[in-house]
């Protein structure tokens, strides 16, 4: 499984990035309304600091002003991937971005029919949000489950799953165990697979027997 980070602070993509953990990096206008900063520059510094394809989201939602905009994002950055919304416009812009050799994100999946639609319009990634499905008492890894359902019957789909909207490490790693290619994380929750209790204890146990032989290894 590929990690992205869902963040547009480019200070944590920066230390996330030294882990070589990171895959790839998603945005969408909140997050860039939260840094405050101006998209075109947020996303030329998130590209320099990841390789991995880096996710830039247009604010129109018709058709000729979204490959406007989708025209200024893809110049930022070979690596820049188009966000497009799961609307018809948003649909007919990813097959024609897709055509032109541009990936292409197509966010705001909830459920498997129109994660089969964006597929069949070419996109790079689609992008169910699980978190938001929960909110609303629905099972948002069931939707991911249907939706690796249906795209391992048919091979020829080369769209990845990207699994947004990630609340907590449980929805990783059940991701991770449906076969979705992609989870893309807040920094905390990245953060927090790291973590177990007794990996804590195990080192705090090996280091204070370290201490007691008094030796250093440099």
């Amino acid at each position: 499984m590929k990690f992205f980070v869902d963040t547009a602070d480019t200070a944590e993509i920066g230390a996330l990035a030294a882990s070589g953990l990171l895959d790839g990096v998603t945005t969408n206008p909140s997050l860039i309304a939260k840094s405050g900063r101006r998209i075109l520059d947020v996303i030329a510094e998130i590209c320099r600091l990841v390789p991995g394809p880096v996710s830039a989201e247009v604010a129109a939602t018709e058709f000729d002003a979204m490959m406007k905009e989708a025209a200024v994002l893809r110049e930022i950055a070979p690596n820049v991937a188009v966000k497009v919304p799961l609307t018809p416009d948003g649909l007919r812009t990813c097959k024609a971005l897709s055509a032109q050799g541009t990936m292409v994100n197509v966010t705001l999946c909830f459920s498997a029919n129109q994660a089969l639609l964006a597929a069949k319009a070419g996109a790079t990634f689609v992008s169910p949000f699980v978190g938001r499905l929960d909110d609303i008492g629905q099972d948002g890894m069931e939707l991911i489950a249907d939706i690796m359902t249906i795209f391992n019957n048919y091979p020829d789909l080369k769209t990845e799953v990207l699994v947004a909207s990630v609340r907590h490490p449980i929805h990783v790693l059940t991701a991770a165990k449906l076969g979705a290619h992609v989870a893309t994380l807040p920094p905390a929750v990245l953060r927090q697979l790291f973590h177990h209790p007794l990996t804590d204890k195990g080192l705090a146990a090996f280091l204070a027997d370290w201490a007691k032989t008094g030796q250093t290894i440099a």
